[in-house]
């Protein structure tokens, strides 16, 4: 039965920055895969992105973190961490980071005392101005070479796949 076989993880090299992409030649067969081309996009996509936050020191969850408080406002810890499908621990240190940074700030609920929130500052709000130039920025890199028309195809193409396999 195949359901009993274990099957052995093989260490497979990504389009990232730890592969020797000079000899990276998949067969073609693989090549013309939409899941292949979308991971290889998916991959370049990252790295100019994490390349464009790295220039303020952030990464790209603290960037999520930030752009879910301007635009929903003030949440507590948990329900932010909900929301963005973050890890307690995991969010607990993406907000001990922006908080030491000054880009979010714990603050009461005015409505109830004793709950606390976490509320995007000013200085987070510049800072994610900035950020959003420079993600823009990454994302016109990533399309250049596509006209108008092209990527307004491919953004409606890209959110009809993700709406169709998305559980909500």
């Amino acid at each position: 039965m195949l359901s009993t076989l274990v099957r052995p993880t093989y260490n497979v090299a990504v389009a990232d920055e730890r592969a020797d992409r000079s000899t990276y030649d998949p067969p073609s067969r693989v090549r013309q895969l939409p899941s292949w081309l979308a991971g290889q996009l998916a991959a370049t996509a990252a790295h100019l992105v994490a390349d464009a936050l790295a220039r303020d020191g952030l990464r790209r969850q603290h960037f999520i973190v930030l752009s879910a408080l301007a635009e929903r406002g003030a949440v507590s810890q948990a329900e932010l961490g909900r929301r963005l499908s973050i890890d307690r621990s995991d969010m607990h240190m993406l907000l001990s980071e922006l908080d030491s940074d000054g880009l979010v700030a714990r603050v009461r609920d005015e409505h109830d005392q004793r709950r606390i929130l976490i509320d995007l500052t000013p200085a987070g709000a510049r800072t994610l101005k900035r950020l959003d130039k420079r993600v823009e920025a990454a994302q016109e890199t990533l399309v250049a070479p596509l006209s108008a028309g092209e990527r307004r195809e491919l953004q409606r193409l890209l959110t009809r796949l993700v709406e169709h396999h998305d559980p909500k």
